[in-house]
């Protein structure tokens, strides 16, 4: 592609960054797709954005499946390019109203941006994924995970504080790793969050995880720098990073004899589904993980439905098998 095409995917990086405030995760997942976008045209000769159709985008699709990337990478990847789209699109609709308030006459030639019939990625969809169902850890499970003995140690207290928070209040792990000291109100039980697409929402924060972050403030200043505001903080002082926590946990996993490989977002897993088999209510499950679509919540249902089917096999006169 030529410099001038290129230059528009260091201005869209800029807009996301400055506009959209996506996580760096997403953002480094755009930066990915869309150099594999960039790939692909050359290897189409496709030079300018504008010479983009959706036949070119639909066998964009086809070859990423061909190459073993799965559904839901190919639905990212789909976004990403719609995304991209979108915003050449909006760039041209704003280049020709300043050309036209500032050149009255005759319309002046449109710029590269400009140079689109539509957004080709609009109507392209991936492959259906199959819906899997989110591995969850059992109520016995869980807590043997977090039955932390007392270590005497600023780094055994921070860990047990911060999965009893990830259990207690369905976090994600963007979400821990943000939190500041600020965020938290100990006195009202509650933790401000800011979740995807930079939302804010107010979790609460049940007994047992306030009493374990009580213990951590206690010694969060032996590790954190005097300047730094974050609530967990690694060795180093600075705030604790995603794939410590990753490390972490899987570490307390191996030494509490768990057996299974254990991940943060194994947690919120968990908390949604051990919340709607205590007959918790759908909507407020939703408004707790903070998801926009509630049918994303819904996939729980379905581990609820499997709970309740195993008890019923284990209990019913008419279900249960003859030795």
């Amino acid at each position: 592609m030529t410099p001038a095409a290129l230059e528009w995917l260091t201005r869209f990086r800029r807009y996301l960054s400055s506009e959209r405030r996506l996580s760096a995760h997403t953002d480094q997942s755009y930066a990915r797709d869309l150099a594999a976008l960039v790939k692909f045209c050359d290897r189409e000769g496709i030079a300018e954005w504008g010479a983009l159709d959706s036949q070119h985008v639909r066998r964009f699709a086809a070859h990423s499946h061909k190459g073993g990337l799965a559904p839901r990478s190919i639905q990212r990847r789909l976004s990403a390019v719609r995304s991209f789209y979108a915003f050449l699109l909006r760039e041209a609709a704003s280049e020709t109203a300043r050309s036209a308030a500032t050149r009255p006459g005759p319309p002046a030639r449109r710029g590269r941006s400009a140079r689109l019939s539509g957004n080709p990625a609009l109507e392209v969809r991936a492959p259906k994924a199959a819906r899997r169902l989110p591995q969850t850890l059992d109520a016995d499970q869980m807590a043997r995970l977090l039955q932390i003995p007392p270590q005497g140690d600023s780094l055994s207290s921070r860990d047990r504080a911060l999965m009893e928070l990830l259990y207690s209040s369905g976090l994600r792990l963007a979400e821990l790793v943000g939190l500041d000291v600020s965020s938290l109100d100990l006195k009202d039980g509650v933790v401000q969050v800011l979740g995807k697409g930079r939302k804010a929402r107010i979790v609460p924060v049940g007994r047992l995880a306030l009493r374990a972050l009580r213990t951590w403030l206690q010694q969060r200043a032996t590790l954190a720098r005097h300047d730094e505001n974050a609530l967990f903080v690694g060795r180093n002082g600075a705030r604790l990073g995603p794939r410590a926590v990753q490390a972490r946990v899987a570490l307390w996993a191996r030494r509490q004899g768990l057996g299974v490989h254990v991940h943060p977002h194994l947690f919120r897993h968990s908390f949604a589904s051990h919340l709607l088999e205590s007959g918790g209510e759908l909507r407020g499950v939703q408004e707790l993980l903070g998801h926009a679509d509630i049918s994303t919540t819904q996939i729980y249902t379905h581990l609820d439905f499997q709970h309740l089917a195993r008890i019923y096999d284990a209990t019913h006169p008419r279900a249960r098998r003859k030795a």
